[in-house]
């Protein structure tokens, strides 16, 4: 039996030599408390058996290691399932007038090489899988590929490839530059205008390779269009998105702050709402009755606060002014949409927030109504049905990827430990 004990996987300038590929060897974890399904008791002392990437068998108490096994000791620590951000944008951590400039200086490949830091760092903070919602170059379906390859290491990407808009709508990206630039930057293809279009601007992101559909039925706080945050699609195009999508089996995450957008996606099928900033009682109402997940964002506001203590001048005029209004009001919805039984999803929009940081999001939410639990399972097996990974991911149990990370002690007594992850292991492998 070879012995680790959790302490090297610490020491600073340490890199373990590990292959991008999972470990065929068998890899025994002995937890000192056990959080497998959050939701469930926790239980005590645990061994926990992984091989060739997948959670093999789960034990009582701390069983010892056979022959040849490596063993890693989280005696002393809260073992649980790798957590999933189910909103984030790995190409950059750039925002406003920044992250303008980068549109323009940017190869499509040094935005992959931004992902695919952006995405060690998710991973190293405990986030074993995100789902990654608008990239408009591709930089994120090739790192999932090539993660999925094991050609590189990263969190496991459920990717959106391009999101959609009506033209001038959040996602037109030719939005804020001179006129003789906006057909270059417009030509992504992702905007539409009619439901035969935007028919055709889903069927463009499936066969680019997309697993879940992103559209945004309204406007957007970092839109460089002063047009307001309310609808701006109308409900034929946003119900031909949502059909199309449904069709070809991918699942649509819907951009929405005003209520009349909130509402119009709700209407149309969407599985998740993301922001969903503005409520009022009929669209309170709507959700309540709706299986459609909310994704809260909270994080979003860290971010900006962030970049306007380092620059007043980050964001332009029309943007600042949404912003201001964004973090008057976030959380709101989360305080009114708990009591309803509205069923919540983890993610933070990072990108927007800052890449690494995305435990940060639940102080946040128990800030805003939810009980640490609650933000738990939100990480956890709600965000894992909001993917279609129930099967893979989410809990901790054999036949599912070893998704694992370790904290020091009880997440569900004080959520915050869980904004410094002790120890990952992604699909079988230890993270360094």
């Amino acid at each position: 039996m070879k012995r680790q004990t959790f302490l090297p996987f610490l020491l600073a300038g340490v890199a373990l030599a590990l292959p991008a590929t999972a470990q065929t060897t068998r890899t025994v974890i002995h937890a000192g408390h056990l959080l497998a399904e959050p939701g469930q008791p926790a239980k005590g002392a645990a061994t926990i058996v992984v091989e060739g990437g997948k959670i093999i068998s789960i034990a009582d108490g701390h069983q010892p290691a056979e022959a040849g096994a490596t063993l890693i000791d989280l005696s002393d620590k809260y073992v649980l399932p790798g957590l999933i951000d189910s909103h984030v944008h790995l190409t950059s951590d750039a925002g406003g007038i920044a992250g303008q400039l980068e549109d323009v200086t940017l190869s499509p490949a040094a935005q992959a090489f931004n992902a695919e830091v952006n995405g060690m760092k998710t991973l190293r903070a405990g986030f074993t899988t995100v789902r990654n919602l608008g990239d408009g170059d591709g930089a994120t379906l090739a790192l999932r590929d090539a993660i999925l390859a094991g050609k590189v290491r990263g969190p496991r990407i459920v990717d959106a490839g391009a999101s959609i808009s009506g033209s001038a709508g959040h996602m037109d990206g030719s939005l804020g530059y001179r006129d003789e630039l906006r057909p270059f930057f417009a030509g992504a293809g992702n905007t539409c205008n009619g439901a035969d279009d935007c028919r055709r601007a889903v069927r463009l992101q499936i066969g680019r390779g997309a697993d879940v559909i992103k559209f945004a039925s309204t406007g957007g706080v970092n839109s460089r269009i002063g047009a307001g945050l309310g609808k701006q699609m109308f409900d034929d195009e946003a119900q031909a998105i949502v059909d199309t999508a449904h069709m070809f089996g991918k699942k649509v995450a819907v951009h929405a702050h005003g209520a009349d957008g909130i509402r119009l996606a709700l209407a149309a099928g969407a599985d998740s709402i993301e922001h969903g900033t503005i409520l009022d009682e009929a669209t309170i109402a709507a959700w309540a009755k709706s299986k459609a997940y909310y994704v809260p964002t909270l994080s979003t506001v860290n971010g900006y606060k962030e970049r306007l203590a380092a620059n007043p001048g980050a964001y332009e005029p029309d943007v600042l002014a949404k912003i201001q209004w964004r973090i008057s009001i976030t959380g709101k919805s989360l305080e009114q949409l708990v009591p309803k039984g509205v069923r919540i999803a983890f993610g933070t929009d990072a990108g927007v927030s800052k890449h690494g940081r995305n435990g940060d999001e639940f102080e946040l939410m128990v800030q805003h109504g939810m009980t640490p639990l609650e933000a738990l399972k939100a990480a956890t097996v709600n965000a894992a049905d909001l993917l279609g990974l129930s099967d893979q991911i989410g809990t901790i149990a054999p036949g599912k990827s070893a998704d694992i990370i370790a904290v020091a002690s009880d997440p569900v007594a004080d959520v915050r430990v869980l904004k410094q992850v002790d120890f990952v292991m992604a699909r079988g492998e230890v993270v360094d």
